[in-house]
């Protein structure tokens, strides 16, 4: 990473899963941010949590990540709040969590059951860790049935917390539009995510930045990868996250890009490690 440092001033670094897996931090990644930050280096968390900046940022104060690891953050949280507010009703029934409340604060739109929503904001499964989105069927097909419009806040469709993985808002956001259901996403792979992101980049280097300037780090084909190819930047595949074990690598990467053929992964490895 030493190397990719001097190459790639700025990073946009994914958080679960190439930061920490959901109990505590990966020691030499943290190290290895705030070692990039050290050499002037500006350090963006970009993540497809539900989450708005501020929560993002004490959950990871929570898990022991060190605020000298990065600059800013930016969420899929944060873009959804723009698109809760440009919904055709500002009445919106949600599907998710308690624990994303936070992504209600500050913004002009009522929280009401189904029979009252004009619009759902998905952050995920009521209870991710014992549901599929298979217990779901009949709840979409009852949101289909009223013709809302789903808002999804996180596109990840799964993600590993410790040894487990569990189901995030993007699995229930495809099964609805396989329904033939209308969503709109918000995060990674998606343009308004990397432009709050490279927004945040030039203030805290005070500077304009570049494409060629940015390094996008993360463990997410369908997000992390394809986001960084869309936008025309850089990117390092990160094998510990989702995928926790990767047999065969030179297959691994094979497949990721034919998923996504414009993707420019410089490296592939298990974590940050500065050498």
């Amino acid at each position: 990473m030493r190397k990719l440092s001097a190459e790639y001033p700025v990073w946009f670094c994914d958080i679960w899963g190439v930061i920490h897996n959901g109990y505590e931090p990966f020691a030499n990644t943290v190290a290895c941010l705030a070692k990039h930050r050290e050499q002037g280096g500006v350090v963006v968390l970009v993540s497809n949590s539900p989450r708005s900046e501020t929560g993002i940022i004490k959950q990871l104060d929570e898990i022991g990540v060190t605020r000298a690891a990065y600059d800013a953050a930016v969420t899929s949280g944060d873009v959804t709040r723009t698109l809760m507010e440009e919904a055709p009703s500002h009445k919106l029934f949600h599907l998710g969590p308690e624990r994303d409340d936070s992504i209600f604060h500050g913004v002009q739109v009522e929280r009401v059951p189904l029979d009252q929503a004009g619009a759902v904001i998905c952050t995920g499964l009521f209870h991710d860790t014992h549901e599929t989105p298979a217990d779901y069927e009949t709840l979409l097909k009852e949101i289909l049935s009223r013709k809302l419009p789903m808002i999804c806040a996180n596109p990840d469709k799964m993600v590993r917390k410790g040894s487990r993985l569990l189901y995030c808002a993007g699995s229930l956001a495809e099964r609805y539009a396989a329904m033939g259901g209308e969503v709109s996403m918000a995060g990674k792979p998606y343009a308004p995510i990397y432009d709050l992101a490279r927004g945040k980049a030039e203030a805290a280097r005070g500077k304009h930045v570049v494409p060629g300037d940015v390094l996008a780090i993360g463990d997410g084909p369908e997000t992390d990868i394809k986001g960084a190819a869309d936008q025309g930047i850089a990117c390092l595949y990160v094998t510990g996250g989702v995928r926790e074990h990767v047999e065969d690598m030179e297959s691994e990467l094979a497949h990721i890009r034919e998923l996504v053929p414009s993707a420019r992964i410089v490296a592939a490895v298990p974590e940050l490690v500065w050498s």
